[in-house]
C-alpha cells in the first residue's frame, strides 16, 4: 500500500495510514505529532533519543477481557504476553512497511526488554499512555490506565516513532470514560489508588511488579544473604522461588493487575455494570478481593497498613524496598515515587539538602499537608538543614554504613532537630 499521497506535500493520507495500522494487526490507531502539547515532557525524551521524529503513532490492541478478570493470574498473564507480542510483532511490520516507503521509522518495545543501564530511573525509551491520550486513543483513568472509549482499560498499546507526516493528527477525547466509579480503588489489594486521585507507586511496584526488576533484586540478595538452604527456605517458600522461575522463563508475572480487571468503562464493557451492578461486584469483584494470597509490602508503609486493614485475610510478606537510589539525581527524582502521605501524617516541615563530592546539588524538600514538593536550589526558611557527601549520603541509604558513624566522621551533617530526620524516614520506609 502506497501511503505517500494526500493534500498536503509529502504527507501520508491519515485514511490510509489507519488501514494501514489495521491491516497489519492493530485494533485501533491514532496519530501525534511531535509538538502536541499533550506529551508534556514526554516530546523532548522521545526527541533526546530519536531526534528525526515527526510523527508518532499510538497502536491500540483489545485484549480479552474475561481472561484479564479471571482470578487465576497465569490465565490474566498469558493474555498479557501473547498480546505484547502481537503489539511488537504488528509494530515492527509497520515500521518495515513505512522504511520501504522512504520514511525512517522506530518501534520501541511495546513491554519489555528496556534500558536497564538506567535503572531505577526512566528505563522506557517511549512511555505510550501519553502517546495515546495525545492521539486520541483515550484518557487516563482514575487506576492510571488509558481507558479506550471502546475498549476501556482492556488494552495494550504501542508506539511508532516516524520521521513522516500525517496529513491530520487526532484529537483529545470529547469525553472521559472514566465513570468514576471507584472499583479499582476498592479491589487494590495495596491501596495504591485512591479516591482523590492520589498515586502510591511504591505500593504498586512492591507487589504487583515483584516479579519484574526490582523484586528480583530482593529474592536474589534474599539468596545471597541466608547461608543456607533451610535458612532460605525460612524466608522464601518453594512456591515463591518456583514463581519467579517461572517468571525469568516465560515472562515476568503480574500479581494483581485487579484495576484493569474490574474497570467498567468502555462502551464494549459498561454494560453488564451499568444494567446489573450488583452481579458485576459479586461476578468480577468479589472473587478478586476474596481471593487469599501473598501481597508484599515495604515495612512501615501505607500499603502494609491498607493490606492489614482492608484484607485480613490475605497474607502480608513485607520486602525490602528496591527503588534504591544510585545517584542524588534518582534519590531526588523518587522521592515522589517512595512517599508515604499516611506515614506523613502530623508533619510539616522544610528540609534543605546540600550535598558535595563526586555529585554539587541543592535541593528543597518540603511535607506538609500530607503532601511533598521538591524543588531545585535552596527555597524559603528550612526547619533541618542537611548536608552530605553524595556518595556517603548514598551509600547512607542503601544501608552500607550507619547514621552516627557518618556524622561522626563528617560525611553527614545536621542543623536543626535531628527528629525531623526520623520523621523524613518514616516517610520513605525501607
Amino acid at each position: 500500500m502506497n501511503l505517500v499521497g494526500s493534500d498536503r506535500a509529502g504527507a501520508i493520507a491519515v485514511e490510509a495510514l489507519r488501514e494501514a495500522c489495521l491491516s497489519a494487526g492493530a485494533d485501533d490507531a491514532g496519530f501525534a505529532t511531535i509538538d502536541s502539547p499533550q506529551l508534556g515532557g514526554e516530546g523532548r525524551e522521545i526527541l533526546n533519543r530519536f531526534p528525526f521524529a515527526r510523527t508518532l503513532i499510538s497502536l491500540v490492541f483489545k485484549l480479552n477481557r474475561e481472561n484479564i478478570r479471571t482470578p487465576h493470574r497465569s490465565i490474566a498473564n498469558l493474555e498479557f504476553h501473547q498480546t505484547t507480542e502481537r503489539a511488537n510483532e504488528t509494530a515492527r511490520h509497520l515500521v518495515r512497511h513505512l522504511e520501504s516507503q522512504g520514511f525512517r521509522a522506530v518501534n520501541p518495545a511495546a513491554g519489555f526488554p528496556m534500558e536497564m543501564e538506567a535503572w531505577p530511573g526512566r528505563l522506557w525509551t517511549v512511555s505510550h499512555k501519553p502517546v495515546a491520550v495525545a492521539a486520541g486513543m483515550g484518557r487516563m483513568g482514575l487506576n492510571r490506565l488509558v481507558l479506550h472509549p471502546v475498549h476501556g482499560a482492556f488494552i495494550t498499546l504501542a508506539t511508532i516513532v516516524t520521521d513522516a507526516l500525517v496529513a491530520e493528527y487526532g484529537r483529545s477525547l470529547d469525553h472521559d470514560p472514566c465513570l468514576e466509579c471507584k472499583l479499582c480503588v476498592a479491589a487494590c489489594p495495596t491501596g495504591a489508588i485512591s479516591g482523590d486521585g492520589a498515586f502510591d507507586f511504591s505500593a504498586c511496584y512492591t507487589h504487583n511488579y515483584r516479579e519484574f526488576m526490582g523484586g528480583f533484586v530482593d529474592w536474589a540478595e534474599t539468596v545471597a544473604t541466608s547461608g543456607s538452604a533451610r535458612k532460605l527456605r525460612a524466608k522464601i517458600s518453594d512456591a515463591e522461588s518456583v514463581s519467579m522461575w517461572q517468571s525469568l522463563s516465560f515472562g515476568p508475572n503480574y500479581k494483581a493487575a485487579y484495576c484493569m480487571s474490574v474497570c467498567p468503562a468502555g462502551e464494549d464493557v459498561i454494560g453488564a455494570y451499568r444494567d446489573h451492578r450488583g452481579e458485576f461486584v459479586k461476578e468480577v469483584v468479589k472473587p478478586l478481593t476474596e481471593k487469599v494470597e501473598t501481597l508484599y509490602v515495604i515495612k512501615g508503609s501505607d500499603a502494609e497498613r491498607h493490606a492489614a486493614k482492608r484484607f485480613p485475610h490475605k497474607r502480608r510478606k513485607t520486602v525490602r524496598n528496591t527503588l534504591r537510589p544510585n545517584s542524588i539525581q534518582s534519590f531526588l527524582t523518587g522521592l515522589p515515587r517512595t512517599f508515604q502521605r499516611g506515614a506523613s501524617e502530623g508533619l510539616a516541615a522544610v528540609y534543605h539538602f546540600e550535598f558535595r563530592g563526586e555529585e554539587t546539588e541543592r535541593a528543597t524538600v518540603t511535607i506538609s499537608g500530607g503532601k511533598l514538593d521538591v524543588k531545585p536550589g535552596l527555597v524559603g526558611r528550612p526547619d533541618l538543614v542537611l548536608r552530605a557527601d553524595s556518595k556517603t549520603w548514598i551509600r547512607f541509604l542503601a544501608k552500607e554504613i550507619w547514621l552516627p558513624w557518618a556524622l561522626l566522621r563528617g560525611g553527614i551533617r545536621l542543623q536543626g532537630d535531628p527528629r525531623l530526620l526520623v520523621a523524613f524516614g518514616r516517610c520513605f520506609p525501607g
